[in-house]
């Protein structure tokens, strides 16, 4: 846990087995030595709701070239102006969070800062900031053009095993999602979702085996803005394209 800030007994667990929390745990994937990769951060904000805990999700405007449609953390790439290290990436994640759904950063605190993870195909390192949501703030989508909508989604109801599912993509390979009502989340965010919730001691046993197809409107939404057609992304190589069945997945919030 960051040095001096203090949090609800709710995230001490979560943020006890952050200060240990391997890189390899979190992915197969890890940033290799070379300047060429591009650092990013993602927001995972936690605040207590009225039904328990509570995780704010933004989804991707449709329209976007990368993983249109698409539940994610706010998040993005880091500017200069950020700075570097831990502080950067925090930085980098309030920033991006305040930019895409209009929360105030004053009532958030950042508690953890998870290993940087690899995505190949994008050569990003992405940094999990982990953060209490201390004085939530009114949120809502800036600019439709990036942002569809904006949701705090119940940790209880991502726990539920009648809420998890194994998402089948075209490419051939399978990764954790939840779908909760009209909310479908999986890749990137729901392998990060998939690892915050055992290692905050919300996690419930669930089938894996109860595998779904990822349904045809994000398989059309990869097609029309990525230029890729469905046999095509039948033919990605797990590197291309990689679900992260806690293994890692190019980041949806991240450009």
């Amino acid at each position: 846990m960051l040095a001096g800030v203090e949090i609800p007994d709710w995230l001490k667990p979560l943020a006890k087995a952050s200060e240990a929390v391997d890189p390899t745990q979190l992915s197969r994937f890890l940033p290799p030595d070379d300047p060429s990769v591009r650092k990013s951060a993602v927001l995972i904000l936690l605040a207590e709701g009225n039904n328990g805990p509570e995780v704010l999700l933004t989804e991707r405007a449709w329209t976007l070239r990368k993983h249109a449609g698409q539940m994610a953390f706010p998040g993005g790439g880091v500017d200069p102006a950020d700075g570097t290290g831990e502080e950067g990436f925090i930085r980098t994640a309030l920033r991006e969070a305040e930019e895409e759904t209009g929360l105030d950063p004053a009532g958030v605190v950042p508690f953890a800062v998870w290993p940087a993870l690899w995505v190949p195909v994008s050569n990003f390192g992405v940094s999990p900031v982990l953060a209490w949501w201390r004085e939530p703030s009114p949120v809502a989508v800036v600019d439709p053009a990036e942002v569809a909508s904006v949701h705090n989604v119940s940790v209880h109801a991502l726990a539920d095993p009648a809420n998890r599912i194994s998402c089948l993509h075209p490419s051939g390979f399978t990764g954790p999602a939840f779908t909760i009502g009209d909310i479908y989340i999986w890749g990137f965010t729901a392998g990060l979702l998939d690892k915050m919730l055992i290692l905050g001691g919300w996690a419930r046993d669930w089938d894996p085996s109860v595998v779904v197809p990822l349904p045809d409107r994000l398989v059309e939404a990869a097609w029309r803005t990525g230029g890729r057609r469905p046999e095509d992304l039948r033919r990605l190589t797990a590197i291309e394209h990689d679900l992260g069945r806690s293994d890692g997945n190019e980041p949806e919030g991240v450009e």
